[in-house]
């Protein structure tokens, strides 16, 4: 656990997870489900927030019909752990409004941001590198983004371009971002890994006072909103319009840095993702419920209220409940969102 007892953790966990779809569902969404692991998503991701403070320096940012959901699963966790976003406006908005909150809580709150879909191991060196990057956020009020060298060349993913070195204590490596670069093509992925960059892995860290600053300098779309806070959390969430943190801040920020992970991360954030995440059989099958494979290599299966029987075929992610079946090929697994708008339902 950390020793800064003005660190607060709180976790971002009111996405839809509309890459798992038929499973994730608004009421049912990928945070709930056995993706990374025979636990939900959300019950990691607060053993991970547990490893850094006590309950009472957590909270979870989510609507208010994912509450019960969660409090089935997190056995323990106080009821007054979580702050209810009204309408989901991106996280951006959503961060803005905690920090504003912790501000209230705890003048000199160091905020740690974490998702609820991330796949992290050891515990013990992602306490260290949270550690690190709340130190920096400390002594030099920067906006800090923890990135991860890369295992793969991956297109999926967001990079960090470091900058100017500089040490962040327990001999922890940080850097001076010079420049985020967005999801690129496989020729500039491949040359991003040559270069040294890092992944984004999206968990930041910041005073949470920082935040409020940057919010105010750099994102009017966001700051113009902040004042609607007095009038009730509503109000806020009725009128700001959506947008991502990433762009309102961290790419616009002049005080931004990264700390260098020393853990394993990953994105659980498709059907293609429980290949890195969940074991293969030798012929390199991975299936999460009931499912047989003869004669068939490479699938992703996971299935609910049945079982499924793979025979001659390749590169598939089937997808079981009780009320679909989805297929595709492991290629495609990405654009489930496009499937989506093509069915013309939600997911």
């Amino acid at each position: 656990m950390l020793a800064d007892q003005h660190v607060w953790v709180v976790v971002l966990a009111g996405g839809i997870g509309s890459r798992f779809w038929p499973v994730s569902t608004p009421e049912r969404p990928k945070q709930l489900l056995p993706l990374a692991s025979d636990r939900p998503l959300i019950a990691e991701t607060i053993e991970r927030a547990r490893a850094l403070v006590p309950d009472a320096r957590i909270r979870i940012l989510a609507g208010e019909h994912l509450a019960r959901p969660f409090a089935t699963v997190l056995k323990g966790f106080p009821a007054d752990g979580y702050w209810i976003e009204p309408r989901a406006r991106g996280t951006a908005p959503v961060l803005a409004w905690a920090a504003e909150k912790l501000v209230r809580l705890d003048p000199d709150a160091v905020m740690v941001s974490l998702h609820a879909d991330h796949l992290i191991r050891p515990l013990d060196a992602f306490e260290r590198t949270v550690a690190a990057a709340a130190r920096v956020a400390r002594s030099e009020g920067a906006l800090v983004c923890i990135g991860v060298p890369p295992d793969r060349v991956e297109t999926g993913y967001g990079h960090i371009e470091p900058g100017t070195p500089f040490e962040a204590g327990d001999g922890m490596q940080a850097y001076r971002v010079r420049a985020f670069h967005e999801k690129p093509d496989l020729v500039t992925a491949k040359r991003y890994v040559d270069q040294g960059y890092l992944w984004n892995t999206g968990i930041f860290v910041w005073k949470a006072s920082v935040l409020l600053e940057e919010i105010q300098r750099h994102a009017p779309e966001v700051a113009s909103f902040m004042p609607l806070i007095a009038q009730g959390d509503q109000a806020f969430f009725d009128a700001v319009p959506v947008s991502v943190i990433d762009r309102a801040a961290m790419e616009r920020s002049q005080r931004v840095a990264t700390v260098r992970a020393t853990f394993a991360w990953d994105d659980v954030g498709s059907w293609e993702a429980l290949a890195r995440t969940r074991p293969a059989d030798a012929s390199g099958n991975v299936a999460v419920g009931a499912a047989r494979s003869v004669d068939a290599r490479g699938n992703v299966v996971f299935a609910e209220g049945g079982e499924v029987v793979l025979f001659g075929v390749e590169d598939l992610v089937v997808v079981r409940t009780a009320e679909r079946t989805l297929v595709l090929p492991r290629e495609r697994a990405a654009d489930l969102k496009n499937l989506l708008g093509e069915l013309g339902q939600r997911p």
